[in-house]
């Protein structure tokens, strides 16, 4: 399976939960931390878990969230990692 990187805005989430509810792999939690607008806001709490499947990014209303898929190296001829 693809991993996965979740990078959250902090400044831009609004603590709605949403990419919470979203994630099939129960990835994100709401932190304990506050923004500057005193939003509790999403974090990665299981960032191995993440399949990269982009829904937390697709369910923000906040356009808060950016997933990454991280690639898996090229194989050659013979099978082995280039």
């Amino acid at each position: 399976m693809p991993k996965g990187t979740v990078i959250i805005d902090d400044e831009r989430c609004k603590g709605c939960g949403l990419c919470l509810v979203f994630c099939p792999e129960d990835v994100l939690e709401m932190s304990e931390e506050l923004n500057r607008s005193g939003y509790r806001v999403a974090c990665m709490k299981d960032p191995e878990s993440c399949i990269g499947c982009a829904l937390c990014a697709q369910a923000c209303p906040d356009i808060a969230i950016e997933v990454y898929r991280d690639k898996k190296p090229a194989k050659g001829n013979n099978g082995e990692d280039r």
